[in-house]
């Protein structure tokens, strides 16, 4: 049972960097810094952050100022699932 807990936690936390990082690259294009999109490391970053924020960005409701919340609850809901997984 701990290496399940272990390995769900490495997930976690993978998880959360792939979304920290994908919202980096996004501010980095907008103060037009040239990060190409083809980058591999980006495409890995971005890629993975997507896999648990384009569910979220479905379902939210847009702000229409070009603001986008799903990393904030994409990271809550991880904090969350850690938070039940880890207290059992």
């Amino acid at each position: 049972m701990p290496l399940v807990k272990l390995i769900l936690q490495l997930a976690i936390w993978v998880m959360m960097l792939a979304i920290f990082g994908s919202v980096i690259i996004s501010w980095l294009r907008q103060f037009r810094v040239n990060l190409p999109y083809y980058h591999p490391v980006v495409r890995i970053i971005e890629d993975t952050a997507d896999i648990m924020l384009r569910p979220i960005r479905r379902n939210l409701p847009t702000t229409g100022g070009g603001l986008d919340f799903s990393p904030v609850v994409a990271i809550l809901i991880l904090y969350i699932l850690q938070a039940i997984i880890f207290r059992i």
